[in-house]
């Protein structure tokens, strides 16, 4: 049984979002919708008693630890950023973000390093590294029994890759905290009706409704709420699955952004991997600033646009003392693409002289619209893309580093191909995406069969 202050995103289905007690007798609501009363006290009628804890946002200390003259948790916000929601209240942001703050972090940073020295190993061939999960996380219990499933693949995943590519594999999670999404364009047409986009549920609804799609800062809160719960979900389903999300909305990233005086570094400790998206990577702008001084491994994605100067010059800014494990390059070129574009690039990070590994995400690249504009992907694509991408990698005698997915871990009919959706007609039966379309359990072992199949070629 959770404290009603343990978990927000179940005090919000009533239309309030209660926070703790700033001190004996107090406690703060806020109501949701388009008109807020920022920091309304309800009186001591609504004080639990001995579920009243001290607000985090009055116990937060900004941290005196040590900074470069170039970079802290905040100096990101000077610089040029991208892929940001309309925020209506950047106060009402803030004073989120600073209550995030005051509450503790998500990661050890002993396990961010141990994950830096399994992908050092990755990226010298000696492990193989197997990044999957949601295309965009659900909230709250959905969120619990969804991990609870792709802990399960996951870890079946990567117990067959070590069997079959004869290396220790790592499994990580695009989990506990994937609640943010880029999107092409800032409106779409729902039903006739133009609305702003859905950026995930860190930000908006996906409901059809201009309400619905206004972005809410107070939702920063409840993502966090659900991914500690779905952290403490994949341990309770015995460890061994790290994870990993985009950092997309700064203030929540920078309020768990952490200082451990042990290694004198700063650790972002809303995950073990952050990566930064094709979208957000310009070399001046403020998510690739931000990656940079952290000692977390990170990771970019890499797309058809990226040129060979652009993406040296990337591994200069996120790795200039060139630390195995600590910078993961995503390609995720589409099939069209990968055999002109890929192969500059591979060239010209080697020859600059870092060990960044190399994986493929062969799903991104490759979204289409199928019948009726719903958005889908098709498994010969998706094998085609992976493939040459490891023909590429053995032709300039490199080992890929892994392979990145968008699995369901459920039986979906999001994406073409195999027995249980053989055509687009198919689609329909079980498209449940929040976002972007996923494999299903079927379509997940056809494309690592495949995967295997061109490792040992």
């Amino acid at each position: 049984m959770f404290a009603y202050w343990q978990e927000p995103f179940l005090v919000a289905l009533a239309g309030y979002r209660t926070w703790p007690c700033a001190n004996r007798g107090d406690a703060y609501t806020f109501r949701t919708g388009s008109r807020r009363q920022r920091g309304s006290r309800t009186g001591p009628a609504q004080c639990r008693g001995r579920d009243c804890m001290t607000s985090p946002r009055l116990l937060a200390r900004r941290s005196d630890a040590p900074t470069t003259d170039s970079w802290s948790p905040a100096s990101w916000r000077t610089l040029p950023i991208e892929q940001q929601p309309p925020w209506p209240d950047r106060d009402e942001l803030e004073a989120v973000a600073d209550y995030l703050h005051g509450l503790p972090a998500l990661t050890p940073a002993d396990e961010i390093l141990r994950l830096r020295e399994d992908l050092a190993k990755a990226s010298a061939g000696q492990a193989f590294l197997l990044q999957a999960g949601d295309c965009a996380e659900p909230l709250g219990l959905a969120a619990t029994a969804s991990a609870r499933m792709k802990h399960t693949v996951i870890a079946s995943l990567t117990a067959r890759l070590e069997r079959e590519l004869h290396r220790p594999a790592v499994g990580v999670g695009r989990l506990a905290g994937q609640f943010a999404k880029p999107r092409s364009e800032p409106f779409e047409s729902v039903n006739g009706q133009l609305l702003p986009a859905f950026r995930g549920l860190m930000v908006n609804e996906p409901d059809a409704s201009s309400q619905a799609r206004l972005p809410d800062p107070y939702r920063l809160l409840s993502c966090y709420y659900t991914a500690r719960q779905v952290v403490a979900e994949l341990a309770a389903a015995g460890g061994g699955v790290r994870t990993s999300h985009e950092v997309l909305i700064l203030e929540y990233e920078q309020a768990l952004t952490r200082y451990d005086e042990v290694t004198d570094q700063w650790f972002l400790r809303s995950t073990h991997l952050p990566w930064v998206g094709d979208r957000t990577r310009r070399l001046d702008g403020a998510h690739l600033h931000f990656l940079a001084g952290l000692a977390n491994p990170v990771a970019v994605k890499v797309g058809p646009t990226a040129t060979p100067e652009q993406v040296v010059q990337m591994c200069d800014l996120l790795d200039p003392h060139r630390l195995p494990g600590r910078l993961t390059l995503i390609s995720r070129m589409g099939h069209r693409h990968v055999t002109d574009h890929l192969p500059p690039l591979v060239r010209a990070v080697a020859d600059a002289g870092h060990a960044a590994g190399w994986v493929c995400d062969a799903m991104h690249g490759n979204t289409v619209r199928g019948a009726g504009g719903v958005k889908t992907r098709h498994l010969d694509a998706i094998v085609t893309e992976l493939t040459t991408f490891v023909e590429v990698l053995h032709s300039h005698g490199r080992e890929p580093a892994g392979l990145h997915l968008e699995l369901a871990a459920d039986d979906v009919t999001e994406c073409v191909g195999g027995v249980s959706v053989a055509d687009e007609s198919h689609l329909s039966r079980a498209y449940r995406s929040l976002c972007d379309p996923r494999l299903n359990n079927e379509q997940v072992e056809m494309v690592v069969d495949a995967f295997i199949a061109a490792m040992h070629r």
